[in-house]
């Protein structure tokens, strides 16, 4: 079996210009052989057998090792159990809050609004305060009221922009006053470094269908440091979480390591979906997959009209990997290019953002992309 479409770099990218991976990407062409072989030559004849036999019941931290280096993470320390990235960061929040007995959780503003739904969340659940604050505010609030600050949940980049924040330096400041952090990667894993280890960072989650590539829903992964492991307490104590998951003891021990991060049953064709998806990435690294990117941005930059607004920085050291533009009606310019077969992603009311997923994004999609932005814009009369 393969995916229909034309083939770039082992995507099946068709005729289309992917320059949405930072929402959803094109799956690799011999997706279908992978995930058919595992239905047919493990699923279909070892049935129950195949979580022992084939792996399956390894998978959620299999995985995890696996995306470890793109995060700059040890093994041991990444665990995919095959939650959505909601509840993988309420689990992360809860657990961050539960080390921390300090009355407030911390958020940017500017975060996805999951972040700041689930943040607002776990405050009410635990009876915490949360505050809201913008960018400069938040650095702002942990160097004045740090010591009343149980947590305080980041983006190393701006959805809507691009903007980057520095992790180490973050991280650092929330240390200083006692602070832990916790990190959404969604819109940096697989195109930044993030190098938690060397960042010294408590906690991270992020989603697998972004510029990872695992597919629509693909299971988010959570990082808990090391130095956490033996006291981190998550909210959803599944058993297979638990010490002897087989045990079926009436009463919650927790797994040693990362595998307390893990609760229910994984969802294991979406792991599959994933751990296939994460090969190439790997093969190449996040210091070269972050270089690509970097360079198919300057070209588009370069290849841009000046009358377009750029609204993320224009310094590539200061961006992730997608650059935000501003139109009149986004969602009227995300239609048009995508009729002209270029796929871009609004936010409305005026942004569309353009994302440089290394691995099957060329310079000539860039160049081509930006014309057709030019057309969308100034339409021949």
């Amino acid at each position: 079996m393969s995916v229909p479409g034309e083939v770039n770099g082992g995507f099946a990218t068709g005729d289309l210009i992917h320059l949405n991976g930072n929402s959803l990407g094109p799956p690799r062409t011999d997706l279908l052989d992978r995930l058919g072989t595992v239905v047919s030559e493990q699923w279909a004849r070892g049935q129950v057998r195949a979580w022992f036999r084939d792996g399956w019941l390894d998978l959620p931290r299999t995985v995890g090792d696996k995306l470890s280096p793109l995060l700059g993470a040890a093994p041991g320390q990444v665990v995919v159990a095959g939650d959505t990235t909601s509840t993988t960061l309420f689990n992360a929040l809860v657990a961050a809050c539960r080390l921390r007995d300090r009355p407030v959780v911390l958020v940017e503003g500017d975060a996805f609004p999951t972040d700041l739904y689930l943040a607002a969340s776990v405050a009410r659940l635990l009876g915490r305060e949360l505050v809201v604050e913008s960018r400069d505010g938040f650095d702002a609030y942990l160097g004045e009221h740090g010591d009343r600050v149980a947590v305080a949940l980041a983006a190393p980049v701006d959805f809507r922009t691009g903007r980057r924040r520095d992790i180490g330096s973050t991280t650092a400041l929330c240390h200083a006053v006692g602070a832990l952090s916790v990190w959404d990667l969604c819109h940096a894993a697989g195109v930044l470094p993030t190098n938690l280890d060397t960042n010294n960072v408590d906690l991270a989650i992020g989603c697998g269908y972004k510029y990872l590539g695992g597919g629509p829903g693909a299971p988010a992964f959570l990082y808990v440091a090391e130095r956490w492991q033996s006291e981190v307490d998550f909210p959803l104590a599944g058993w297979h979480g638990h010490a002897e998951p087989f045990a079926m003891t009436p009463d919650f021990v927790p797994a040693t390591g990362i595998d307390r991060g893990r609760n229910g049953t994984p969802p294991l064709l979406s792991l599959v979906a994933l751990d296939h998806a994460l090969d190439p990435l790997v093969a190449v690294g996040i210091d070269e997959l972050h270089r690509r990117a970097k360079a198919l941005g300057e070209a588009f930059l370069d290849a841009l009209r000046p009358d377009v607004e750029v609204v993320s920085p224009r310094d590539p050291d200061q961006r992730g990997g997608h650059l935000a533009l501003r139109v009149p009606d986004a969602d009227a310019v995300e239609h048009g290019l995508a009729e002209r077969n270029v796929l871009v992603d609004a936010r409305p009311p005026d942004l569309i953002r353009v994302a440089f997923a290394p691995l099957y994004v060329t310079p000539e999609h860039v160049r081509r992309a930006a014309e057709a932005i030019h057309s969308v814009l100034s339409p021949p009369n």
